[in-house]
């Protein structure tokens, strides 16, 4: 076990996701560790032009690129629809610098969008009088995701907007390992009234204890509303063949013409759809228990130094979570973005259909949260 991942995996699971806002819950990154940050250039534009899915393939792209990179071991990350955050330990930079030259090569060329990529060390943003503190959400039995707070991941990402720290591209050509990316499940549409975004950020300066007490009372509100507001239906995501992601899985699988990527993803895509559609056990698969997990593992909610949702609400659900968020602006305490769509989406990161912990990222099917993010700086102007 390296030190990186010694580190992490001595973090404590906590479980409710109302224990959130907890400092207890949280651990200061080493000082020697750095800040991986990447989003979509213009994704606003991208999104206007209806590229959802090539959108959210790119940021999740960034984790699967270092997941592997890292052969598997336990990092810190977390998705942002257009992008993606994660830490790295000092033994594991390089790989990181790789793994995120490639994969900005690779969506500027396999998808025709720009990525800014750029690694911050942590002692840079203490510097600022900021920190980094990371805790560990667990949605089920099988896995956890990251949760970031001390205001040095937003930090980050702002100074990688202004350029600095970047990670130039790699050379043309040069494409991550992607293996386990996929976007096979059709959108899932709303079943309580409508699919909202929703990110939620504090003002600068703005006292602690007021931003928890927001976050906790719109936790708490989505709490009272059935699932906590989950868009993944029980039953698991739409699945039909051919699948809407087969172009971009094609393009993330490496070697040979791409006619030829395609035909392959077909052919396994096929045979995947017809398992989970007759529930037909191979080996040590059962698609019944993949499709709880993914349901399980969907990750529609997340803290990055700000609160993070994709619920599927009723109206009434999102009247009360607009009025205590405005009230809360209004007391100079929050910014904050809401964007309403009729469906949700899932792009998924599964390197062993075998093993329990494969991860479902999950965005809005119209705008996302690159539109909430829009809204927000709307506020901010």
């Amino acid at each position: 076990m390296t030190s990186g991942e010694s580190f992490y995996s001595g973090i404590p699971v906590f479980r409710g996701f109302t224990s959130l806002m907890d400092p207890v819950l949280y651990s200061p990154l080493p000082d020697d560790w750095s800040i991986g940050v990447a989003d979509i250039v213009d994704s606003t534009k991208a999104i206007a032009a209806q590229r959802y899915k090539a959108v959210n393939m790119a940021g999740a792209a960034v984790i699967a690129a270092m997941t592997n990179a890292l052969e598997g071991r336990e990092f810190p990350f977390v998705f942002g629809g257009d992008g993606a955050s994660f830490a790295v330990a000092p033994d594991d930079i390089e790989l990181a610098r790789e793994a995120l030259a490639a994969t900005a090569t690779w969506v500027r060329e396999d998808l025709d969008l720009t990525m800014r990529v750029a690694l911050v060390p942590v002692s840079v943003i203490r510097a600022q009088g900021l920190d980094v503190r990371v805790a560990r959400f667990g949605p089920s039995a099988n896995l956890s995701y990251a949760m970031f707070s001390g205001g040095g991941l937003a930090w980050a990402d702002a100074a990688m907007k202004r350029g600095e720290f970047a990670v130039e591209e790699a050379p043309a050509g040069a494409q991550p390992d992607l293996s386990g990316l996929s976007c096979r499940f059709e959108v899932m549409p709303a079943a309580r009234g409508l699919i909202l975004s929703v990110l939620v950020m504090p003002t600068r300066g703005v006292d602690s204890h007021a931003f928890r007490k927001v976050i906790e009372d719109i936790i708490h509100l989505v709490e009272r509303s059935p699932e906590g507001g989950r868009p993944v239906p029980p039953q698991g995501p739409p699945l039909k063949w051919p699948p809407q992601g087969v172009e971009f899985e094609a393009r993330t699988r490496r070697g040979g013409p791409l006619l030829a990527r395609r035909a392959s993803v077909l052919a396994y895509t096929l045979f995947a759809y017809l398992i989970m559609r007759f529930d037909i056990k191979i080996g040590g698969f059962v698609p019944s228990l993949y499709k709880r997990q993914v349901v399980e593992n969907s990750d529609f909610r997340k803290y990055d130094d700000g609160l993070r949702m994709i619920l599927d609400c009723t109206p009434q659900l999102e009247r009360a979570l607009s009025d205590r968020l405005a009230a809360a602006a209004r007391d100079g305490i929050v910014r904050y973005g809401l964007h309403r769509q009729d469906a949700a989406m899932m792009t998924c990161f599964t390197p062993s259909a075998l093993r329990s912990d494969h991860v479902h990222f999950i965005d809005g099917a119209r705008g996302g949260y690159a539109s909430a993010a829009t809204a927000l700086k709307a506020m901010a102007a």
